[in-house]
C-alpha cells in the first residue's frame, strides 16, 4: 500500500531527551511505512490524534522545512556539538527519504555544524549516503546502527512488513564497517517466545560478527500506549498460543526484571561466542583544537 504523505513545516527539530544515552534526539518524518508490529514510535501517532495501530504505517508526515530550522538550531551560540540521535521515532531511511532526501539534508547540517551524530534504521538506503556518512565519521564523529530482530527471514517478514531481509541489512553494515564507519546492530526488539531462544540469539550475533560489526545492543520488547493494541491485534491473529504467556510478562509496560536478565544472560553468553570485530581501523574526526581550526 502506497501511503499518504503529507508535508507539514515545524519549529523545531532538536528534541531534548531524559533517560537516554543521548541528550538530543530529531526526526525528519512522523510515522513509518515499515508497519512493524512491534513499534514503540507508534505512540507518537496518538498525540495529534492519529490512528498509530491501523494508519501508522499509511500516513507519514514529511518534515520539509526540517534541514533549515536545524542549521538555525545548531547556530546558536549555545549549542555545544553535542552527539544527536537520528531516528529514534522514525526510520530515517524509509521509501519517502529517496523522495525527499530530508535525512541527507539534515546530514549535511550537522557535519557542516561538525556535530557528532548516531543512526538507527532498517534501510538499505542508508548506503545511498555512503560518501556523505564517511566525511561526517571523518570530520564530526558517527555511529551507524542497522536494527535487526532475527535472521529468521519468513519471521521478519511477518513482524516486519515491508523491511528489507535481515541479511540485506548485514550487508549494509558490512558495507559500512569496510568504508571506516563505525556501525554494529540493533538486537532489538527482542520477543519473548518468538526470537528470544538461544539459537535465535546466537545466529544475529554470528551475522554481526561476519558482518565487521563494531558492537551489537540489544532490548527487550516494550509494549506502551498505542503499541500495545497494535503487538496484541498481531498475536490475536498470528500467535494466540502467546497470549496467556504475554498478558502475564506484560502487565505494564515492561516484562519482569527476572525475565530482562534472563535475556541478558543468554545475549551475554552468545557475545562470548561470536564477539564483535570490526573491520579496519574508524574513521574518527581529529581533536578539538583542529576542529575549530577548520570552521
Amino acid at each position: 500500500m502506497v501511503p499518504d504523505v503529507v508535508e507539514i513545516r515545524v519549529k523545531s527539530v532538536l528534541n531534548r531527551v531524559s533517560g537516554m544515552p543521548f541528550r538530543w534526539s530529531m526526526n525528519p518524518y512522523r510515522g513509518c511505512v515499515h508497519g512493524c508490529v512491534f513499534c514503540y514510535a507508534r505512540r507518537t501517532h496518538w498525540f495529534i490524534e492519529e490512528d498509530g495501530v491501523g494508519a501508522w504505517s499509511t500516513r507519514i508526515f514529511v518534515k520539509v522545512n526540517a534541514p533549515e530550522v536545524l542549521q538555525a538550531e545548531l547556530a546558536r551560540r549555545g549549542w555545544r556539538r553535542e552527539r544527536i540521535a537520528l531516528g529514534t521515532s522514525t526510520d530515517p531511511y524509509q521509501g519517502v527519504e529517496a523522495r525527499y532526501g530530508i535525512t541527507r539534508r539534515l546530514l549535511e547540517v550537522t557535519l557542516r555544524a561538525r556535530t557528532p551524530l548516531s543512526i538507527v534504521t532498517r534501510s538499505p538506503l542508508v548506503e545511498r549516503d555512503l560518501d556523505l556518512l564517511a566525511e561526517h565519521a571523518r570530520r564530526a564523529g558517527l555511529t551507524v546502527a542497522l536494527s535487526i530482530a532475527t535472521l529468521d527471514a519468513a519471521l521478519a517478514r511477518e513482524i516486519e512488513p515491508t523491511v528489507s531481509p535481515p541479511e540485506r541489512r548485514l550487508a549494509v553494515v558490512a558495507r559500512l564497517a569496510e568504508r571506516g564507519i563505525r556501525a554494529g546492530v540493533f538486537l532489538a526488539p527482542i520477543l519473548p517466545g518468538i526470537t528470544d531462544d538461544a539459537a535465535s540469539l546466537a545466529r544475529v550475533l554470528e551475522g554481526a560478527r561476519e558482518a565487521g560489526a563494531s558492537f551489537v545492543h540489544h532490548g527487550l520488547l516494550h509494549l506502551g500506549e498505542v503499541t500495545r493494541d497494535a503487538y496484541f491485534t498481531y498475536l490475536e491473529r498470528r500467535r494466540p498460543d502467546l497470549l496467556p504467556r504475554y498478558r502475564e510478562l506484560y502487565a505494564g509496560a515492561y516484562a519482569p526484571a527476572r525475565a530482562a536478565q534472563e535475556i541478558d544472560d543468554r545475549v551475554a553468553a552468545a557475545q562470548t561466542r561470536f564477539p564483535c570485530s570490526p573491520r579496519g581501523p574508524h574513521l574518527s574526526p581529529p581533536p578539538e583544537a583542529e576542529q575549530l581550526a577548520l570552521l
